[in-house]
């Protein structure tokens, strides 16, 4: 995708016709040489930036927290449909032009996409799903896979409205047990996307899609985030994430809430946050690569073609100056070393202090989908004055809801098939893709080799440690989440298409979480301490 925006806009257009062209020379490559073709550095000097023409500064910061926005889309229905037509048979999510006003500053001509794997597995579509989704007739719904009359497999589907059903082990709302993943009950992977409502769908808005260079202060990306999916119709579980990780001093994505207008479409509240890019890796210093973990990988040795990790990751920056290799190096390194080589030198590949501190709030905000989980939802920032990687956290809508008694020490992710503690799997329940779920890449429930190396052994125990009572007094213990909380409601309520029915009770669950999560690592951190 980045490549694709280095060729002028009205040529990337013709993008089938190059692409059969390529493959024609790939055909003639395989059938009259036997020399592999590696991706080249082309320069050692150039920091791979495209070319900025155009930023537009607006009328208000776009991630100022603390007050509400508003944000419009308009497109083509006809247009719309088209992209839902590649979706349904080709399962590729393409750019729809739209025209955009944000906070009053209207920006024409911008990329808007569905964004999301497990979550537009939830898509429908007339009532019907696409075939590789979950809901009727796809991967668990009726006649699907893990669905009635098909073969197990796929998500435990949740009421739209949040409710946590019984096969989930529901427990009172909010307690630890309770809900899809053991605590509140604020939804979970089947909240029930509808294409007819575009309002509610998860969309990635590209500002230079259709005009080159073109960013809005200084963004090249935007997520709106989606409801359900662990925080009901509010996301104020990612919000409150977001927020205490800041307050903690911790690298993470700004955020605010919108109102969020399609069309003639009913106006709601939705949280938008920033889309890791070149302005972001600047806050990271500057003088790095920034890579990003993607859904299909699987952090496995798969030799040293770099061609063979290209769904595992992608690279986002210094795209002319640096390439893949060293997160290459990495990965083989973890998998093949012996455990006393890890533990003595994965201080020289890994910087271990930000590493265990990412680790620990993971496991403080409850998080089964980091790194470790099916999502693979973090990113790999390579520095290249010292050498060493640091994990930078990445989609925080699944934090805040398993138990409140989930142990310092204990795995939270679904990563190498285990299922957050609490939750009592419906009777067939299969991971995705079926199997036990310790299946690693496509289709499984994830697990990673450097995550679960750091955290079984005894040399890295006291770092891990010492991060977690850090953390834990900056998030819980001095009330920063109960805070945070309490600020994110005060902004809803300023925002247009806020549901405040639906607020206040999702509102009330996780602060009872919060609560109940404070109270069990007071106990726990303090029986365990010296």
């Amino acid at each position: 995708m980045a490549l694709r925006h280095r060729i002028p806009v009205r040529i990337r257009h013709y993008w089938k016709l190059l692409a059969t062209c390529a493959a024609v020379l790939v055909a003639f490559t395989v059938v009259f040489s036997t020399v592999r073709v590696a991706p080249l550095v082309t320069s050692a000097s150039d920091d791979g930036r495209d070319e900025v023409t155009e930023n537009i500064e607006g009328t208000e910061d776009l991630f100022d927290a603390t007050a509400g926005h508003s944000i419009k889309l308009t497109f083509r229905e006809a247009d719309f449909q088209s992209v839902l037509d590649k979706l349904w048979e080709e399962d590729e999510k393409e750019y729809l032009e739209a025209d955009l006003t944000i906070d009053g500053v209207a920006v024409p001509s911008v990329g808007i996409r569905l964004k999301g794997n497990s979550t537009l597995g939830q898509l429908t579509r007339d009532g019907e799903s696409r075939p590789r989704g979950t809901g009727p007739g796809g991967q668990g719904g009726p006649g699907g896979q893990g669905g009635p009359g098909g073969p197990p497999g796929g998500f435990p589907q949740m009421p739209a409205d949040g409710a946590a059903p019984d096969a989930a082990g529901g427990d009172q709302p909010g307690a630890p047990g309770g809900g899809m993943f053991g605590g509140g009950g604020r939804g979970g992977f089947g909240a029930g996307l509808k294409a007819e409502e575009p309002e509610t769908l998860p969309w990635l808005i590209r500002f230079d899609e259709f005009v080159e260079g073109r960013r809005y202060q200084g963004h090249r990306e935007i997520a709106v985030r989606v409801a359900g999916m662990g925080g009901g119709k509010t996301v104020m579980n990612e919000a409150v994430s977001l927020n205490v990780l800041a307050a903690a001093g911790e690298t993470v994505q700004r955020y605010a809430y919108t109102s969020f207008t399609v069309n003639d479409r009913p106006t709601t509240a939705r949280l938008i946050v920033e889309h890791p890019d070149e302005q972001f890796a600047d806050r990271l210093g500057g003088h790095g690569v920034l890579y990003k973990s993607l859904a299909t990988g699987s952090f496995t040795d798969k030799g040293d073609d770099p061609t063979d990790y290209v769904e595992d990751f992608k690279q986002i920056t210094k795209k002319g100056s640096q390439d893949l290799q060293p997160v290459i190096d990495l990965i083989r390194w973890v998998n093949g070393s012996s455990d006393a080589e890890f533990d003595k030198h994965l201080g020289d590949r890994v910087d271990v202090a930000t590493f265990a501190r990412y680790v620990a709030a993971q496991n403080l905000l409850i998080n089964f989908d980091d790194m470790a989980g099916p999502g693979r939802n973090y990113y790999l920032w390579y520095d290249l004055a010292t050498k060493k990687f640091s994990v930078i956290g990445w989609d925080y809508n699944l934090t805040l809801t398993g138990s409140a008694e989930q142990d310092p020490h204990q795995t939270v992710s679904m990563g190498g098939g285990r299922m957050p503690e609490g939750f009592q799997p419906p009777e067939g329940f299969q991971p995705p893709g079926g199997g036990d779920g310790a299946g690693r890449g496509r289709g499984g429930f994830g697990g990673n080799k450097l995550k679960e190396r750091f955290l079984a052994g005894s040399a890295f125990k006291k770092t891990y440690d010492d991060a977690y009572r850090k953390l834990y007094q900056q998030t819980f213990g001095n009330g920063t989440a109960l805070k945070a909380l309490d600020s994110a409601l005060t902004v809803l309520g300023t925002v247009d298409g806020y549901d405040r029915t639906a607020g206040a009770t999702e509102a009330e669950q996780l602060r009872t979480l919060i609560r109940q999560r404070t109270a069990f690592l007071t106990k726990n951190l303090t029986s365990t301490s010296g």
